[in-house]
C-alpha cells in the first residue's frame, strides 16, 4: 500500500484539519498589539501564558502558548493599567467633574475621558489601548431602525428603551459637555457628538469589568464599578466556562483564574454571566450558539392569542399581572416554560369565580 493512503493516515489527516479548524491565527506579530504589549510592559505587566489570535467563530480573542491547569491565574493585570474613575479624576478632566454641579455620574466621566483622548489622537498616552478597541459596535442600540423592527418584539422593546436611555444620556450631559470648551480648539459640538459618546457607552457598557469604588462626593451616587482592563478585555465568552474574576487586594491586580484545564494553542475563555441571546445581544452585540441558558421569550398579546376570547375578565387578569410584575419576562427555554410563564398561565386561565375574593 502506497505510504499515507491507510485508515490510519486518513483518521490522523482529518484529526489535524479538524484541529486547524477550530485554531486561531497568531495575531501578535501586528503593529497594534506590539504597541499594546509595549504600551503594558511600561506599566509592569508582561503576558506569558496568551497571544492575541483571530478564531473561526468568535473573531479576535487570546490563545493559550502553553497548556493551562485548573486553578491557575492566566492574566494579573496590575492596578495601574486598569482605566478607572481614579484615572479620570487624575486627569486633565478631574478639575472640571470636581466643580460640575450636580455631579456627574460614573459612567458619564469614563465616557468623557474616552471620547476626549480619543479625540486627540496621537498625543494620548491611552492610544495603544484605544487603537484596539472596536471602532464600531453591533448593539441594538447601534442599529438602523429599519433593523431594529426586525427584532422579536420583547427584544425590539428592550433595544427601544435602551436607544432613548442613551440618547436621554446625551441630552442630559450636554451642558457639561460644553464646560470644557476651554480643553479643545474645535467646537465641543463636534468633539462630544452622539455618535462618539455612543461609541464610548457602547465601550464601557460591553468591556469593563466590576471593580467596585468608593463613593466620592464629586460624583453621583450611581454605583461606581466599572474598569477598563486592556488586553484582559480580548478574552472572548462563553456560556460553558466557568472563572474566578476579582480585584487581588493583596498584589493590586485584576486577576483572572481559570476553573478548568486549557490546551496550548486553544482560545481561552471567560463567562460575561448566565444571559441567554437576548441579554447578550442587548449588552453586548452577539449571540452565543449552543447556549444552554437560550430562551425565548412570550409577550402578553401573544399568550390572549391563544386563550379563549370570550373571557370577559381578561382586562382584569391582565392588570393584575401587570399589578404584580408579570407581563415581562415570561420566557420558555430548553427545559421548558418558565415559573413566571407558567404562573401567568395559571391566572389568565383562572374561571371568573376563582377571580373573586373569598
Amino acid at each position: 500500500m502506497q505510504k499515507g493512503r491507510g485508515r490510519t493516515s486518513r483518521m490522523r489527516r482529518r484529526k489535524l484539519f479538524r484541529s486547524s479548524e477550530s485554531r486561531g491565527v497568531n495575531e501578535s506579530y501586528k503593529s497594534e498589539f506590539i504597541e499594546l504589549k509595549k504600551w503594558l510592559k511600561d506599566r509592569k505587566f508582561e503576558d506569558t501564558k496568551l497571544m492575541p489570535a483571530c478564531f473561526p467563530g468568535t473573531g479576535r480573542g487570546l490563545m493559550s502558548k502553553t497548556s493551562l491547569k485548573e486553578g491557575q491565574v492566566i492574566i494579573s493585570l496590575p492596578e495601574s493599567c486598569l482605566l478607572t474613575t481614579d484615572t479620570v479624576l487624575g486627569s486633565y478632566l478631574g478639575v472640571y467633574i470636581t466643580r460640575w454641579k450636580p455631579p456627574p455620574s460614573p459612567l458619564l466621566a469614563l465616557c468623557t475621558f474616552l471620547v476626549s483622548e480619543r479625540h486627540v489622537g496621537d498625543q494620548s498616552p491611552w492610544k495603544p489601548y484605544l487603537e484596539i478597541l472596536p471602532k464600531a459596535y453591533t448593539c441594538p442600540v447601534c442599529l438602523e431602525l429599519e433593523v431594529v423592527n426586525l427584532l422579536p418584539r420583547p427584544l425590539k422593546a428592550k433595544a427601544e428603551e435602551q436607544r432613548a436611555r442613551v440618547q436621554e444620556f446625551f441630552t442630559s450631559s450636554r451642558d457639561f459637555f460644553s464646560s470644557l470648551q476651554p480643553l479643545f480648539t474645535d467646537a465641543v459640538d463636534n468633539v462630544f457628538s452622539y455618535s462618539a459618546l455612543l461609541w464610548a457607552w457602547c465601550t464601557v457598557n460591553t468591556r469593563a469589568v466590576y471593580l467596585r469604588h468608593r463613593q466620592r462626593e464629586c460624583l453621583s451616587a450611581e454605583p461606581d464599578t466599572y474598569a477598563l482592563a486592556p488586553y484582559l478585555d480580548l478574552l472572548n465568552h462563553s456560556p460553558n466556562v466557568q472563572v474566578k474574576a476579582a480585584f487581588n487586594e493583596e498584589t493590586r491586580c485584576y486577576e483572572i483564574q481559570a476553573a478548568s484545564n486549557y490546551r496550548k494553542y486553544e482560545e481561552v475563555f471567560i463567562c460575561y454571566g448566565p444571559h441567554d441571546n437576548q441579554r447578550l445581544l442587548l449588552e453586548y452585540g452577539f449571540v452565543s450558539t449552543h447556549n444552554p441558558h437560550a430562551c425565548v421569550y412570550v409577550s402578553a398579546d401573544i399568550l390572549v392569542k391563544y386563550l379563549p376570547s370570550e373571557d370577559k375578565q381578561m382586562k382584569k387578569k391582565i392588570s393584575i399581572l401587570k399589578d404584580h410584575g408579570f407581563i415581562e419576562n415570561l420566557t420558555f427555554g430548553w427545559d421548558g416554560p418558565s415559573w413566571r410563564l407558567l404562573t401567568a398561565l395559571k391566572l389568565l386561565c383562572l374561571e371568573a369565580k376563582e377571580l373573586l375574593p373569598k
